[in-house]
């Protein structure tokens, strides 16, 4: 019975019948068995040494194998204790699981059956461990829950670090299911205000009419005055999501405190001054939406004094399979259930997936494949219809099935990355095989989390005729 480190499961036999102990040891073959025939020598071992499962008699003398399992439970909460029960002793085995006992048997014991719980109760305790090893590891990253070893991750990561030694307002952009609110708090977490509130305003969700009075305050009504976010946080930050939805009206009042540091609670004619850092998410264009009158371009300025883009999931490469796996640790850990690794077939499906949906899109499929599995492995038969049938398409796809039909969006972005590469990576070349203007490539290559905003500002503004192409491919 090995474990899937092909290590043996380390089990301790806790029985006052040495000849029950000796048939556990002759009958769990491949596992490393150690026997004691009382409570203190068992609780001692576990304080001791490394074991995978406890396996208790709940009637040993002394203080009971129930007690065992509460005792072990506060020694090492991780450690799986099946208990061995009479015959029929069904109110002793709802004890024991109260008591934390991960599962029982009842005597007389069916030793295959012995052997399936043995195994099956060591599987948990390894996929505890790597949910344990995995959470310290996360939390040992300063960026918090920002997963990834790609390129575009790395330099995320580094962007994050250097905008959180400063208190200039960021405006963090990206495609919807990204983490752009994520991004915002990793932000705030690593900042000097990471002490003090941080309190998110999603603008995308307020009904309709509260907004002012969610950010700023009110004076006026009955009652004494509310706070707004910006009151509220402090010296902290007010993460704005999606704030291309902040109504027009309201602009020029957060214009106002964006460069002013003042807030007015509405009905009131007092100023009140804030100190709250403002990080902003947005997955509106809002350059377009600057041309089409529906946002201010003075708050669009003020608010992305220090821009930052979100690269959309596709754009990751092999980071997918390691949320993914992230997820599947989280998800399995929560249900309970042993499932531990992603099948070849759907892993290769993943990574060929577009994910339109982004991060958000993985988070939900892997939680619907843990839902419905039934080995300790994801397969394909597990994932979504539309991740199952998906046929990666290479630049254009002509097909008569429609399920192998690729959004317009991904058409386009994988004809732009195929010239970009073709001509080199040059960029003006580029735009000239693709009839656009450089503003636009270059907003494309933004979007795609192929280059940082700041390299498109300061490459696409040095011609004078950029105004070649159709803006709208």
């Amino acid at each position: 019975m090995p474990n899937r480190d092909h290590a043996p499961i380390r089990v301790l036999a806790v029985d006052d019948d040495p000849r029950f102990c000796e048939l556990i040891s002759d009958t769990l073959t491949g596992c490393s068995v150690a026997t004691v025939h009382n409570e203190t020598d068992a609780l001692s071992r576990v304080q001791m040494f490394d074991f995978d499962v406890v396996l208790t008699d709940v009637n040993i003398g002394g203080i009971g194998g129930i007690a065992v399992c509460q005792r072990i439970a506060e020694i090492d909460p991780d450690l799986p204790v099946v208990v061995i029960t009479g015959f029929g002793s069904i109110d002793t085995a709802v004890a024991a699981m109260r008591a934390g006992a991960y599962d029982f048997v009842t005597k007389p014991v069916e030793m295959d059956s012995l052997r399936f719980t043995i195994q099956r109760a060591a599987g948990v305790r390894a996929l505890r461990r790597e949910v344990n090893v995995l959470r310290e590891r996360v939390q040992a990253q300063r960026s918090t829950d920002i997963l990834g070893e790609s390129v575009p991750t790395r330099r995320l990561l580094e962007r994050v670090a250097r905008m959180a030694e400063s208190d200039a307002p960021v405006l963090i952009r990206g495609e919807s299911g990204t983490g752009k609110e994520l991004v915002g708090r990793a932000i705030h977490a690593q900042s000097k205000h990471a002490a003090a509130p941080l309190v998110t305003v999603n603008l995308a969700t307020l009904p309709a009419g509260t907004a002012e009075a969610e950010l700023f305050g009110t004076a006026a009504g009955p009652g004494e005055p509310v706070p707004g976010a910006f009151e509220r946080a402090g010296e902290g930050t007010v993460l704005l999501d999606e704030i291309g939805e902040l109504p027009l009206e309201l602009q020029p009042r957060l214009l106002r405190l964006l460069e002013a540091g003042l807030v007015r609670r509405a009905g009131s004619d007092l100023d009140v001054p804030v100190r709250a850092r403002v990080i902003a998410t947005t997955s509106r264009d809002l350059d377009a939406a600057v041309e089409a009158g529906t946002f201010r371009p003075d708050l669009l300025l003020r608010a992305s004094v220090l821009d930052l883009s979100v690269p959309p999931l596709r754009a990751r490469g092999r980071d997918i399979l390691l949320l993914a796996q992230h997820f599947l640790l989280r998800f399995a850990a929560e249900a309970g259930k042993d499932v531990r690794s992603i099948g070849p077939e759907l892993a290769q499906r993943m990574v060929d997936y577009p994910w339109p949906g982004n991060v958000r899109e993985l988070r939900n499929t892997i939680e619907r494949a843990v839902t419905l599995a039934r080995g300790p492995r994801l397969e394909l038969a597990e994932a979504p219809e539309r991740i199952r049938n998906y046929a990666r398409s290479d630049v254009l796809v002509v097909a008569h099935d429609p399920s192998e039909l690729v959004p317009l969006d991904v058409v386009e972005q994988r004809y732009i990355l195929r010239v970009l590469e073709a001509v080199g990576e040059n960029k003006t070349l580029a735009a000239k095989v693709l009839g656009l203007g450089r503003k636009t490539l270059y907003r494309k290559l933004e979007r795609y989390g192929v280059i940082e905003r700041t390299e498109r500002k300061g490459n696409a503004a040095d011609s004078l005729d950029d105004d070649g192409g159709d803006e709208s491919a």
